[in-house]
């Protein structure tokens, strides 16, 4: 893992973007990240949406061992400007978030972690998340669950209505004071527990979590089903 970024007056907020999965949904053989939608590969737009960021002053990308040069090479050909780490990924998406956390300025107070696969995320989202974590301790993007909802009984037939008003699909960012990750993810270490993600972490140690509306479509690369939709909403972003 590269050692941390050296510390500045301005280092308070981090932004860790998580690409070291391996994406097998799309295929054996492709890497989703670096599939090429509206100009760019996918990791390029979501790290070009955090170099954005006026609070956010480091980033901090985990990537898989052996894809230092690639990632090196996003940041020469598109110009990003704020200064930035990589660090390597872990047998689990948890173990990749700590291994970014460690690679943080010593004198962050607040990091937003964001997937990789998640491109179109708005810079008014990552903003608005982060000042939900100055005042919370930890705060999620997430969007108010429009389908109707049923519980299955074996995966077969509908067992109970699920009433969705009280349901949020929840997203990235993720955003959290850094003592408070610490100290969720220790929790999950020390557990043995495996969380799909970071807020389920912050359950352990009794955080609460604050909501964040994304109004605006916030999808994440999964299959190539998906990516003719990020094109569309990628184009239209970037006018």
């Amino acid at each position: 893992m590269d050692t941390p970024i050296a510390s500045s007056k301005a280092a308070n907020v981090a932004a860790v973007i998580v690409a070291a999965g391996s994406g097998t949904r799309m295929g054996p053989g492709v890497d989703k990240l670096f599939l090429e939608v509206a100009g760019r590969p996918i990791v390029a737009h979501t790290w070009g949406r955090f170099d954005a960021v006026e609070c956010i002053s480091e980033l901090v990308i985990v990537v898989r061992d052996g894809m230092q040069a690639e990632f090196h090479q996003l940041a020469k050909e598109f110009g990003f400007k704020k200064p930035y780490r990589l660090a390597i990924g872990g047998k689990e998406r948890q173990d990749s978030v700590w291994n970014g956390l460690q690679a943080v300025s010593a004198d962050c107070e607040i990091v937003a972690i964001q997937d990789g696969a998640r491109p179109c995320t708005s810079l008014a989202v990552i903003a608005a998340t982060i000042a939900a974590t100055r005042a919370t301790g930890a705060a999620v993007a997430a969007q108010r669950v429009t389908d109707t909802i049923k519980e299955s009984d074996g995966g077969t037939r509908v067992a109970k209505h699920i009433d969705r008003s009280r349901l949020w699909a929840v997203q990235t960012p993720q955003a959290f004071r850094m003592e408070v990750i610490r100290r969720a993810l220790t929790a999950v270490r020390e557990q043995g527990k495996l969380v799909t993600d970071d807020t389920a972490a912050c359950e352990l140690i009794g955080q609460l979590v604050a909501l964040v509306e994304s109004k605006e479509p916030n999808p994440k690369a999964t299959s190539p089903a998906d990516l003719p939709y990020l094109s569309l909403l990628l184009e239209r972003m970037n006018g």
